[in-house]
């Protein structure tokens, strides 16, 4: 089969026309069978350095990629199985060196790699694609400082989320349990491997799911935990799905991965990151020693500061007490009005009683004179009562009531025409000047004028809102209804028949 590949032109004699060739005929599938053969007995092993190009992850979960550099692309394929396994997932732009087998693929007529396994060329190609990623997350605001929580003083429940077999998980209970007992509630996730990523995110958002009153007891603050390792081992940290669990949890999370030197994504999404899950641990409780001698010393200051306030008050009163006179002081003068008082109360009522009776007894004395000189009055009055009463005096009186009647009446009869033709006349002239200063001379010009619901003038747009009734009078005295629209517009009509105005406004305005 050699010769299916080799440069032996030369030595083939050509074919005459005419002459059949003893030269074996091969079917399509022969000759792709032939090649595939030679290219995988040629090539049974291949490692190589080249650039991802294209990559396609069908829902069989294989992996279909492309290999290039600045001459050449040669097509690459990764198995369900192997893709399960890989510790950094292919990429774009990411620089790798895979190690597989050549073979063909008759379907297409093409050769393409199979891969056995896929890392990255260096950590400079790791490196480049993390920078890039941070940049990508970080221009979503995932890293922004607002978004950052205050982790709470002293939490009653502490979620971790790492391996359960390790010393990180030994560490942290062990400060714990040192610093400040509290609950703490393990959620066992890989922390290394292809596992890695998806399970921490998924606890991440387990955690952030659970409610304040369910069988399991949110926590107040996750530890997402991890020991130190090369790029690679902490490479499941800097996965997206991690940074957007960790972005979007509502509990304060603290990122504990690697060691003080070893930065990963997920620190930059977390609220506060601790250099160590030691010192996670740290950051999460106070040490209860500590805080019991703080309460004591805050016990000690607020004991001193009343008594200090105490005793200024009672300072406060002693220095009033010394200003204000007295209790003595005060009351020895109204003691001193109180006794004069009682000395006068019995000799009070004597005295009174002589004087009303020393009065009584003189208006006793003047009362007959009194009475004889009233009685006297009243018959004078009397007399001169009777005398007025007679007929002569009565029908003289009588004859001069009348003839003072008939002089009004004369007077009165001449005086009433003029009074009335002045004050025809007066009337006239404010009628003339009432008619030249009326609004209706305006209406006849062409204006009109608009009236609210309550039959005022509106003179200011101001005072109309968007939907006031208003009354619009025209020169021929007849108002239309009409509705107000927006501001500054005219307002609406009313699609139906006018009203005359009221009969008092007839009266008020009319000619």
């Amino acid at each position: 089969m050699s010769s299916l590949f080799e440069d032996d032109d030369d030595d083939v004699p050509p074919v005459q026309p005419g002459v059949k060739s003893n030269q074996a005929e091969l079917t399509v599938s022969e000759l792709s069978s032939a090649i595939k053969r030679t290219v995988e007995d040629r090539f049974g092993l291949v490692r190589v350095r080249a650039e991802i190009g294209r990559v396609s992850r069908p829902r069989s979960g294989h992996v279909y990629l492309s290999l290039k550099d600045d001459k050449a692309v040669i097509d690459g394929v990764m198995w369900k199985g192997v893709a399960s396994r890989l510790t950094v997932q292919p990429e774009e732009g990411l620089e790798v060196v895979v190690t597989g087998k050549l073979t063909t693929f008759a379907g297409q007529s093409k050769y393409q790699i199979v891969i056995d396994k896929m890392e990255p060329a260096g950590a400079g190609a790791l490196m480049a694609m993390l920078e890039a990623r941070r940049k990508a997350l970080a221009a979503e605001g995932l890293f922004d400082q607002e978004r950052k929580r205050e982790l709470p003083a002293l939490p009653k429940v502490i979620g971790v989320v790492t391996s359960p077999s390790g010393a990180v998980i030994r560490d942290i209970l062990h400060r714990i349990a040192d610093r400040f007992p509290s609950r703490v509630i393990v959620w066992p996730v890989a922390v290394q491997g292809e596992k890695c990523a998806p399970e921490v995110a998924a606890a991440i958002r387990g955690f952030d799911a659970l409610q304040p009153a369910g069988p399991v007891p949110r926590p107040d603050v996750v530890i997402v935990a991890r020991g130190g390792g090369s790029l690679e081992d902490l490479w499941g940290f800097n996965e997206e799905m991690v940074v957007r669990a960790a972005a979007d949890c509502s509990i304060p999370l603290i990122s504990a991965v690697g060691h003080e030197t070893d930065t990963t994504l997920i620190d930059h999404a977390a609220d506060l990151r601790a250099p160590t899950p030691t010192g996670a641990a740290e950051k999460v409780v106070p040490v209860r020693a500590e805080l019991f001698d703080r309460i004591e010393t805050l016990s000690a200051r607020r004991s001193r500061a009343m008594q200090r306030k105490l005793r200024d008050a009672r300072e406060r009163v002693a220095q009033g007490a010394r200003i204000l006179p007295k209790p003595e002081t005060l009351l020895a003068e109204k003691r001193q009005r109180l006794d004069l008082a009682a000395e006068r109360l019995p000799r009070g009522p004597l005295a009174v009683l002589r004087e009303k009776t020393q009065a009584f007894r003189l208006v006793g004395d003047r009362l007959p004179r009194a009475m004889a000189s009233t009685l006297e009055r009243q018959r004078g009055a009397l007399a001169t009562t009777r005398g007025s009463l007679r007929p002569t005096a009565l029908s003289m009186r009588l004859r001069e009531a009348r003839t003072a009647v008939e002089a009004q009446s004369r007077r009165l009869h001449g005086a009433a025409p003029r009074i009335a033709a002045r004050k025809r006349d007066g009337l006239a002239a404010l009628g003339r000047t009432l008619n030249s200063l009326s609004y209706l001379r305006v209406l006849d010009r062409g204006f009109a004028v608009v009236r609210d619901a309550k039959g005022g003038i509106i003179a200011d747009v101001a005072k109309v809102t968007a939907g006031d009734t208003l009354a619009i009078e025209f020169k021929d005295r007849k108002t239309l209804p009409a509705t107000a629209g927006e501001s500054g517009s005219a307002p609406k009509k009313r699609p139906r028949k006018a009203k005359t105005p009221s009969a008092g406004q007839a009266d008020l305005f009319g000619d």
